[in-house]
């Protein structure tokens, strides 16, 4: 067992103790601070099948380095330095490296060879799974600290009431738009449902252990048709403490509302150019607010998308945390505190932006969207 297992990892690397305020804002979502931290634990357990503990701290470090989060190469590096694990496989080391420099910043240039040439180095199924998963988490990571450090400069405005919300006015559907429930189709993006087809070798349920079956299960009503938790369950575990974060983030009762997370999520999938992610989530966001015209403003320009102040500061907020999590500001968030979010609903934003860095990556980088 690693030192911060006993401890909140973000808590400790944001100095919430510092601002009382802040930590007690993100607390209120206990589900989410206490899935984060299972997932680092199981992410960072040395005793995790496949990749060695040195090989993932080597690649936590890259992300943060390129990632720019002080805070977070600072603990990883310090973690290596502690371990005593230099690389002795080059070849084998040169490709994680390869995989994570591509997936940190442009995961949409991922395709089906980087998975070649990860098989081609000598990884096996359950190393690429944990490796996805590992720079996946990572990207979430560095934005919830980079979102939870841009709280804490709004100071003294923690305390006040956030603005009024403007009366909104009675929906007209536009003209030119499908109907909801009809196909969106703008730039290579659709509201259509999609299937997805791996590139790694998928579990054979056949071969799959009692736990594996059991995480299948509780993971998805289709897991075990599905190629995606087909690959996922290569690491149960990891899958186990992930469906736990996504479950809590999307799905809490309260603050944002669901709709407007399903916003968040489409506009981060668009920005990261995962087909698959925005066509789910916008058909939730449909079925939700029974409109579909700021999802096809997302599709057609995510950077002047909103059909109101409420919805361009979300999703303006949503592509700031994709492009540049480290140039977040408390202006930004001050933006939205203006356009009438409390502190709690800009946690959920803050939490399903990050969630979706996950999700996209896992989703470009294993496999591929197929079109009906």
């Amino acid at each position: 067992m690693t030192e911060t297992q006993t401890l909140d990892l973000i808590d400790s690397l944001t100095q919430l103790d510092q601002f009382p305020a802040v930590k007690a804002i993100r607390h209120q979502r206990a589900k989410v601070v206490d899935a984060t931290q299972g997932s680092y634990n199981q992410l960072f357990d040395p005793a995790l099948p496949g990749l060695t503990l040195g090989e993932r701290l080597r690649v936590a470090q890259t992300i943060s380095r390129l990632s720019d989060s002080a805070s977070l190469l600072q603990h990883y590096s310090a973690q290596l330095a502690a371990l005593h694990d230099p690389a002795v496989d080059a070849p084998r080391e040169a490709a994680l490296q390869k995989f994570a420099t591509l997936l940190t910043h442009k995961p949409v240039e991922g395709d089906r060879s980087s998975i070649d040439a990860l098989l081609a180095a000598g990884l096996q199924p359950p190393e690429i799974i944990a490796l996805a998963q590992l720079i996946a988490f990572l990207s979430y990571q560095i934005r919830v600290v980079a979102g939870l450090q841009a709280l804490t400069a709004l100071g003294d405005d923690l305390h006040a009431a956030p603005a009024a919300a403007a009366s909104s006015e009675t929906f007209v559907h536009p003209h030119h738009l499908p109907k909801p429930g009809e196909a969106l189709r703008i730039n290579g993006f659709t509201s259509e449902t999609l299937g997805w087809k791996a590139w790694v070798p998928v579990l054979q349920l056949e071969q799959a252990t009692p736990e594996q079956l059991a995480i299948l299960e509780a993971s998805h009503p289709s897991a075990k048709t599905s190629q995606y938790y087909l690959a996922l369950i290569h690491q149960p575990q990891i899958l186990q403490e992930r469906s736990v974060v996504f479950n809590a983030i999307m799905y809490a009762p309260g603050g944002l509302s669901r709709a407007e997370r399903e916003l968040v999520s489409a506009a981060v999938s668009c920005i990261n150019g995962c087909v698959y992610c925005a066509s789910v989530h916008a058909q939730r966001f449909e079925q939700l607010a029974k409109r579909n015209d700021v999802i096809a403003q997302v599709f057609e320009n995510p950077h002047t998308a909103g059909t109101n102040a409420r919805e361009k500061a979300l999703v303006q907020f949503a592509i700031d945390l994709t492009e540049a999590p480290n140039q977040l500001s408390g202006q930004r968030l001050q933006q939205l505190r203006e356009a009438g979010l409390s502190h709690m609903e800009i946690l959920d934003a803050l939490h399903a932006a990050a969630i979706f860095a996950w999700a996209n990556r896992l989703m470009l980088n294993l496999g591929e969207a197929v079109h009906p």
